[in-house]
């Protein structure tokens, strides 16, 4: 199973950690989890700058996505629910 994350990018479902939301407000923890994998080069920024909606933590990266954190959870609850 594959989820769409926006512009392009399709990652494998068994590899999401996490799903969280990045909209105002964001939890300071949030924000930590971003610097932490800017610092570390694991984070892709896969929209553009201020149109970050969600980050989704797998495996090896973290993503900031341009679809808003309830949309990516329906999609991956989706695939969930039909395999």
């Amino acid at each position: 199973m594959y989820i769409h994350l926006g512009n392009n990018y399709i990652i494998s479902a068994p590899s999401i950690i996490a799903i969280l939301n990045y909209e105002p407000p964001v939890s300071t923890d949030v924000r930590d989890i971003v610097e932490i994998a800017r610092m570390e080069k694991n984070l892709v920024s896969i929209s553009e700058k201020g149109k970050e909606k969600a980050v989704v933590i797998c495996d090896d990266k973290v993503y900031l996505s341009p679809i808003s954190s309830i949309t990516l959870y329906k999609r991956v609850f989706h695939h969930l629910k039909e395999a």
